[in-house]
């Protein structure tokens, strides 16, 4: 949305802002698993790949940013992206126990929810940045989430949830507060 006031006077408008809850995703050891066996690796993310983009169509997220094996997407409402991460993980360990123990992709996913800036499709800013942070202290299989996504889906689903006190993480102003599901 263009600042017109702005732009007639030859001011640069504003940026675009919004409040966004961003899924973060990421597999552990892909590079590793590329090494290995390339073809075989992406053939198994492309499959993985399928399962999430369908699970998270059904929740109402959006994948506005790719590389490589990471994904980043959004959701309109926390609930709807920690219920799209638990399915997500769930149907990835279902579809992993048919394969054999080296083709097994297993992804880290982390949700925050911030203030976001807008540039065409993608999102950026440090909303996206500490999704990115916590998906790294998730387990692998498992869903770490911020604070602040806390806040807004306690006693909204029935997940047990495990304390991992404040958080500093690297290029990341502040400490976060980080919970495991």
């Amino acid at each position: 949305m263009q600042d017109d006031s702005a732009a007639a006077s030859g001011r640069k408008p504003s940026l675009e802002r919004r409040l966004a809850t961003i899924l973060m995703a990421d597999v552990v050891g892909y590079s590793k698993m590329v090494g290995e066996n390339e073809e075989r690796t992406i053939e198994v993310l492309r499959g993985h790949r399928e399962v999430f983009d369908e699970i998270l169509k059904l929740h109402r997220g959006r994948v506005f940013n790719t590389a490589g094996d990471a994904i980043l997407a959004e959701f309109p409402s926390a609930v709807d992206a920690v219920r799209c991460a638990t399915e997500v993980q769930a149907a990835l360990r279902t579809r992993n126990d048919h394969l054999s123990p080296e083709q097994r992709m297993v992804f880290r996913i982390g949700i925050n929810l911030g203030d976001v800036i807008v540039q065409g499709g993608d999102l950026l800013g440090d909303g996206v940045n500490v999704a990115a942070r916590i998906q790294t202290v998730a387990d692998p299989g498992g869903i770490c989430i911020s604070g602040s996504v806390y806040d807004q889906i306690q006693n909204k689903l029935s997940l047990q949830f495990r304390q991992l006190g404040v958080q500093n993480f690297k290029n990341i102003a502040r400490p976060i507060r980080t919970f495991s599901i």
